[in-house]
């Protein structure tokens, strides 16, 4: 079960962040006031979706987490159950401050900040701009090389390309675990992942996101490298690919040798939704970076 604490982003944007596992009991009383009173004697991880994802796909991850950590998850502007302002900014900067926002608020850092894809780039941005609230890095399965304008007409027809409204959500997972061009082979787990973001309406199931903003939030990353960010970020990092995911191994192992403290993992049978595809194998790829933050 997770718990659902709102907190202020960049610009006033309502953010929902969801707390995982039950709040550790401490000696001092709480503070009624402070949604970040509970748990504070943990270690603190934040956990950040990638793009058109939410803080649910990281659940099976959070949880196992919230064993020995204050886990949570956030819903980024524009996903889940976060405010989907359409004049707000989908900029960098606005999710950078959006995250620094939520570590303050929730009282997590310095945290160990988990990004996927998006999430990733994310956590590494806020990582050089704010040392004093990041421990420790997992990025996966996000690439630091520029993208490109032909990746953006490419995503843009590929949102034309959804048959929405759906009628079932059977039909979501048929269209993106085998239908879908982009599926090379029936992926069941990818099926799943786009479910999460179906919202049933009045005509059927459609995304709970709206494309359009995704895209302008794409557009503010894929035309320039992010080598010289990824330099900046100090605390130990760990870089995690799957083996059939975007961030290919010369790639990731460049990032590595770039981080002045970086770590590589990859993972086996997974493609880009790695914690996804193989959740297990995911868990066992991170525990051991995990335990030597814990031990530090």
């Amino acid at each position: 079960m997770a718990r659902r604490i709102d907190v202020t982003g960049a610009g006033g944007v309502r953010l929902a962040a969801w707390e995982f596992g039950d709040p550790a009991k401490t000696d001092r009383a709480p503070d009624p006031s402070s949604p970040a009173s509970g748990g504070a004697d943990l270690p603190g991880v934040l956990l950040l979706h990638g793009l058109m994802g939410r803080a649910s796909h990281w659940a099976a991850t959070a949880r196992w987490l919230s064993a020995r950590h204050r886990a949570v998850a956030l819903d980024q502007r524009g996903h889940g159950r976060s405010d989907k302002p359409p004049r707000a900014a989908y900029t960098r900067e606005a999710y950078v401050e959006d995250v620094e926002a939520a570590l303050e608020q929730l009282g997590l850092g310095p945290a160990v900040v988990i990004g996927h894809a998006m999430g990733a780039l994310t956590a590494w941005q806020l990582a050089a701009k704010r040392p004093d609230l990041v421990r420790g890095l997992i990025i996966c399965d996000m690439r630091a090389s520029a993208l490109g304008a032909a990746s953006q007409h490419t995503w843009t027809e590929w949102f034309r390309a959804w048959p929405v409204p759906f009628a079932t959500l059977a039909d979501v997972r048929k269209w993106f675990g085998e239908d879908d061009p982009w599926v090379e082979r029936p992926n069941p787990a990818r099926g799943e992942f786009y479910a999460e973001v179906m919202a049933e309406s009045p005509d059927g199931w459609r995304p709970v996101f709206e494309p359009e903003q995704m895209l302008r939030s794409r557009e503010t990353w894929i035309y320039d490298a992010h080598w010289e960010e990824l330099a900046q970020v100090r605390c130990p990092t760990l870089v995690v690919r799957g083996l059939d995911g975007e961030l290919g191994r010369a790639e990731a192992q460049e990032m590595v040798r770039v981080l002045p403290n970086g770590q590589y993992a990859e993972v086996a049978d997974a493609g880009h939704l790695v914690h996804y595809d193989q959740p297990e194998a995911w868990r066992a790829a991170i525990e051991p970076f995990l335990s030597t933050l814990r031990d530090a």
